[in-house]
């Protein structure tokens, strides 16, 4: 579907965002949502054909050479990093596709309903919930549930976005998370099973095994659909880390898709800048 406005940066409906989504669906193609925490990351993600960016604050931290986990710590104000990286790096010079805003629904500092304006006003078409209480466990998540910043704030921040023509794609990491989020109006629900791993900042053994990853993604999506059979499902995290692993995943559940971060945006850059650097270090002198 066309976007009707014009110009850089614009942003989509609702509806619309979820209309390109099954376009690519039905055209038997995986839709691909990015990280992207800088500029350039934005631009040549969009030119490799990504359907959708998503700004997390995690990506300041990644591309400035530290694990993406330092977005989940107290080392800065998480919307307001996300947003900074949006109005002044991502959102200029992205052409076409949607920009997803990742906001901290938990925040208590966050009139949301006022935030999530802010988040619309600014250019997003949708949010996601970064960071997210669902990838915490044990004892500091239950203080974190007793204590007032529950994974149930950002549900009600997604059950908000949804009421605001937001686009909503919701990380979860549990069955009943994702039906929370579902119940509520979350368009797409992405299965985040750990921390990616590789690289040189990744975790370097992955939280679940491929064929775990690939159980708990299906269990989510089976939850669901008894539900919102009309959710869109991604996969994410731990071991499904390149191409070839986003395929067997595709390929053994009923996901449309994968949203990558380090997986795509680190990952290539580490890649690149090393290679490329050894090609040039390889000239020799007459």
């Amino acid at each position: 579907m066309p976007n009707p406005w014009t110009g850089i940066g614009n942003p989509y409906t609702k509806q619309e965002v979820i209309d390109r989504l099954r376009i690519t669906i039905n055209d038997k193609k995986a839709i691909i949502g990015a990280g992207a925490g800088t500029g350039i990351s934005a631009k040549f993600i969009e030119k490799g054909g990504a359907d959708f960016i998503i700004v997390y604050n995690s990506g300041r931290f990644r591309m400035s050479g530290h694990g993406s986990t330092a977005g989940l710590m107290a080392y800065g104000d998480a919307n307001a990093v996300a947003m900074e990286i949006g109005e002044f790096e991502v959102l200029p010079v992205v052409e076409e596709i949607p920009v997803i805003c990742g906001v901290h629904g938990s925040d208590p500092r966050r009139r949301m309903w006022h935030f999530l304006g802010k988040v619309k006003d600014m250019g997003f078409s949708g949010v996601n919930n970064f960071p997210t209480h669902s990838i915490i466990d044990g004892h500091f998540r239950n203080v974190l549930e007793e204590t007032g910043m529950s994974f149930q704030k950002e549900v009600e921040m997604i059950r908000l976005a949804s009421k605001m023509d937001l686009f909503t794609v919701v990380y979860v990491a549990k069955p009943e998370e994702a039906v929370q989020m579902a119940d509520v109006g979350a368009d797409a629900i992405i299965t985040h099973v750990g921390t990616t791993v590789g690289g040189s900042i990744g975790v370097t053994s992955a939280s679940c095994t491929m064929d775990d990853a690939i159980e708990r993604t299906q269990i989510i999506i089976d939850a669901v659909k008894k539900s919102n059979p009309d959710t869109i499902f991604l996969t994410h995290g731990g071991p499904v880390n390149t191409p070839a692993d986003v395929r067997k995943v595709l390929d053994h559940t009923e996901a449309h898709g994968f949203v990558g971060a380090s997986s795509l945006e680190r990952m290539g850059v580490e890649a690149s800048l090393t290679s490329l650097t050894q090609e040039f270090k390889s000239i020799t002198l007459r």
